[in-house]
């Protein structure tokens, strides 16, 4: 039996596990097993919306015992610890409950088709006090913990107000790239409905104040010039203060400190100014990484040292075939903490250009591995992967969105934004869900979702 483990559930990996679970799970001849720290899925780009509370995420996650049995793969819970390329096994952590006990002790599980998926966490670049007072959305938990925080900081202001003390939340997000421009406008639109509902004091617009951070000269670097100036017209009409050219060099329990000498208040604070991959990976029986600890691969995402171990989404380096390196620009490279710069171009000083870390990215990479991973078991060549850019959403809040559609369909590059983009934006999700259940189940689900938000509260409050 052939043994084909795959490490890591988000975007790329479950989609990879449902697709080789349904083609061999029928048979004896190939095992698919999926491996995660976490007992159930939430699609990471959603984050920000858990965070603000337009998401629930206890009605939208998915559990992996369930799509392990629908789709005919096995689902080992625990996160990787460590990696024996000799004897083929990986090393999972022990998985400890919520009151501290050990539920499954660390284990071993051997494998002859590794793929590892792990994602990406933030990069605090060595910024004192990042990894002490600022949230950052890497992972359900994180979201959750925002969440609190931030309906605890507007029931404090209301009762300040109530008590004839003028209330004010602060909230500072530090990197504006999609992750931070999302999440500010998802709060602006979210603290309205949640002073609907009790908050008699508190004037979200007036009261609650946020301001985004970004150290390169606009928003939303690794996109287009365009894109970032439409979402900058859309957060100025949503009253976020945007500052540029703003490099964080400590952050305390007060607030942010900048480069420029300038100290930005926050009653809660959020580091969105980078990822990199987990730290896992630099421990992982030699296997090649670069500095941002992603594992190297070559065009078919097989890793350099290798030939039985895939790597793939955020967690890995990846050459962008057919994309040359972007011209150096007038204004030198980004001023941010010391880091490359987000996205492709981050290795373009060697000639080689890297595909950005979106999940539109892993998820056609998972297309092409269970391709791969056929060819692998028949003897054939593998084919090497082409990304095919559809374009770029970022999302601003509930009805609006702004982006670029690319491909043939519009002829090349077209900015689109609104309700339109919104809608679109919203779709990424649908096919994602598309991908692990099918059009009709999504369809069934989509329906029962809209009646039942006739019966809930538009955010969550609690």
């Amino acid at each position: 039996m052939h043994r084909i483990v795959i490490v890591g559930g988000g975007a790329g990996g479950l989609p990879l596990a449902t697709k080789l679970g349904d083609r061999y799970g029928g048979g004896n001849e190939v095992q698919v097993t999926l491996v995660d720290r976490n007992a159930t899925h939430v699609w990471k780009p959603l984050l920000h919306e858990v965070a603000a509370g337009r998401m629930d995420a206890d009605a939208h996650a998915l559990d992996y015992l369930a799509l392990a049995y629908w789709h005919h793969f096995r689902f080992k819970q625990g996160a990787l610890a460590g990696l024996d390329r000799g004897k083929r096994e990986v090393s999972l952590a022990a998985v400890v409950g919520p009151d501290g006990d050990e539920v499954l002790p660390p284990r071993t599980l051997p494998y002859d088709t590794l793929v590892l998926c792990l994602g990406s966490v933030g990069n605090d670049f060595g910024v004192p006090g990042v990894a002490t007072h600022p949230v950052s959305l890497d992972t359900l938990t994180d979201a959750e913990r925002f969440h609190r925080r931030l309906l605890a900081a507007c029931v404090r202001a209301d009762g300040r107000a109530e008590a004839g003390v003028r209330p004010q939340v602060n909230i500072v997000i530090v990197g504006a790239g999609a992750t931070g421009v999302e999440l500010a406008a998802e709060i602006r639109q979210t603290t309205r409905a949640h002073a609907a509902y009790g908050l008699d004091h508190l004037d979200p617009w007036r009261d609650v104040r946020i301001t985004l951070l970004e150290a390169f000269s606009r928003i939303l670097p690794p996109l287009s010039e365009r894109v970032a100036g439409a979402a900058t017209q859309l957060l100025a009409k949503l009253d976020i203060d945007v500052h540029v050219n703003e490099r964080v060099t400590a952050i305390d329990a007060g607030g942010v400190q900048t480069a420029s000498g300038h100290y930005y208040a926050a009653d809660l604070s959020v580091w969105a100014a980078g990822i990199m991959a987990p730290e896992v990976q630099r421990h992982l029986d030699g296997l090649e990484v670069n500095k941002a600890n992603q594992l190297v691969v070559g065009p078919t995402l097989v890793t350099t040292l290798d030939a039985n171990i895939y790597a793939f989404g955020d967690c890995a380096a990846v050459p962008w075939l057919g994309h040359k390196p972007a011209a150096a620009s007038p204004e030198g490279p980004p001023r941010g903490t010391g880091a490359p710069p987000r996205g492709a171009a981050s290795e373009a000083s060697v000639g080689v250009v890297l595909l950005p870390p979106r999940a539109q990215v892993a998820h056609q990479q998972a297309t092409l591995l269970a391709k791969s991973i056929k060819a692998r078991l028949a003897g054939k060549p593998l084919p090497e992967f082409r990304f095919r850019d559809f374009g770029s959403l970022v999302s601003l809040g509930e009805l609006s969105a702004v982006g670029t559609l690319m491909g043939r369909l519009v002829g090349g590059s077209l900015l689109i934004q609104g309700l339109i983009a919104r809608l679109m934006y919203t779709s990424l999700y649908k096919m994602h869900q598309v991908s692990l259940h099918g059009v009709l189940r999504v369809a069934f689900d989509t329906i029962g979702r809209f009646l039942r938000e006739r019966l809930e509260p538009r955010v969550k409050l609690h």
